[in-house]
C-alpha cells in the first residue's frame, strides 16, 4: 500500500469521524435531520476543502472521490439515530476527535508535500486541514471555534503531528511518520484533555504598567543619569 492510499484512507476515516462528531454537536443544539447532516458535512469535509483549494492542484478531493460526502452523511446520520451520553462522550468521543485530529494533520502535510511545497506549506496546512472543519462547523453554530481557545491543547498538537511527517517524509520514511503521528497525537491530546493541559491566555499586563516599573526603577537608582546629547 503507497503513501497516497495510505493518506487516502485516513482522509477518509478522518471525514466520518468528524461527520459524526459534527452531528454530535448538532443534537446539543436540538437540530432537525437536515441540520445534523448539513453540520456533518461542514465539519467532515471542510478542512480538506481549504486545504484542496488553497493546494490549486484540481479540484477538491471531496468533489472527486465519490467516497467522502457519503462518508460524511453517514457520520451525520449515525450521530442522529443514536443518542450519547455525557459519559460516552467523554469516554469515546474525545480519543475519536483526538485520532481525527492526528490523521488530519497528517493528510494536510503529506498532501503539500506530494504537490511539492515545502516544509513550512506542510505545517501550514497540515494545522488547516485538522483544525478548519470545526472552526467553520462552530461559526455556523455561533460558538467561538475551539482552535481559537477553552479547550485542551489542539492545533498546537496539529502542529506536533504535522512537524513528525514532514520530518519523517524528509528522511525517506513518511509511512513511519504516519503511525509515529497518529499514535503522538492521539496520546498527546488525549493526555491534555484529562489532565486539562491548555496554551497561556492574554495577560493583564498593560503598556502603562511596564513604563510604570521602569521609571519607578529609574527614581530608585541614584546612579541613573538622563542620555547625553553629546
Amino acid at each position: 500500500m503507497g503513501i497516497a492510499t495510505i493518506t487516502t484512507v485516513l482522509d477518509l476515516t478522518g471525514v466520518f469521524i468528524n461527520g459524526l462528531l459534527g452531528g454530535t454537536v448538532a443534537r446539543k443544539r436540538d437540530l432537525d435531520l437536515f441540520g445534523y447532516l448539513s453540520i456533518g458535512l461542514v465539519s467532515g469535509l471542510g478542512g480538506g476543502l481549504i486545504r484542496d483549494t488553497l493546494l490549486q492542484h484540481g479540484p477538491p478531493d471531496a468533489l472527486t472521490n465519490a467516497f467522502y460526502i457519503p462518508t460524511a452523511l453517514v457520520g451525520g446520520m449515525l450521530a442522529f439515530l443514536l443518542q450519547f451520553t455525557e459519559q460516552d462522550w467523554n469516554r469515546v468521543f474525545y480519543l475519536l476527535d483526538a485520532i481525527a485530529l492526528s490523521v488530519w494533520a497528517i493528510t494536510g502535510a503529506q498532501k503539500t508535500l506530494d504537490v511539492g511545497l515545502g516544509w513550512l506549506p506542510a505545517l501550514l496546512l497540515g494545522i488547516i486541514t485538522a483544525v478548519g472543519g470545526g472552526a467553520v462547523r462552530d461559526l455556523l453554530l455561533q460558538r467561538i471555534p475551539a482552535v481559537f481557545g477553552g479547550n485542551a491543547l489542539y492545533a498546537s498538537v496539529a502542529l506536533v503531528v504535522a512537524g513528525i511527517q514532514v520530518a519523517c517524509s524528509g528522511f525517506g520514511a513518511p509511512v513511519a511518520g504516519t503511525v509515529a503521528g497518529v499514535v503522538t497525537g492521539t496520546a498527546l491530546r488525549v493526555i491534555a484533555y484529562r489532565r486539562g493541559w491548555a496554551l497561556p491566555e492574554g495577560t493583564t499586563w498593560e503598556p502603562r504598567d511596564v513604563l510604570d516599573k521602569v521609571t519607578r526603577h529609574d527614581r530608585r537608582d541614584p546612579d541613573h543619569r538622563p542620555p547625553s546629547d553629546e
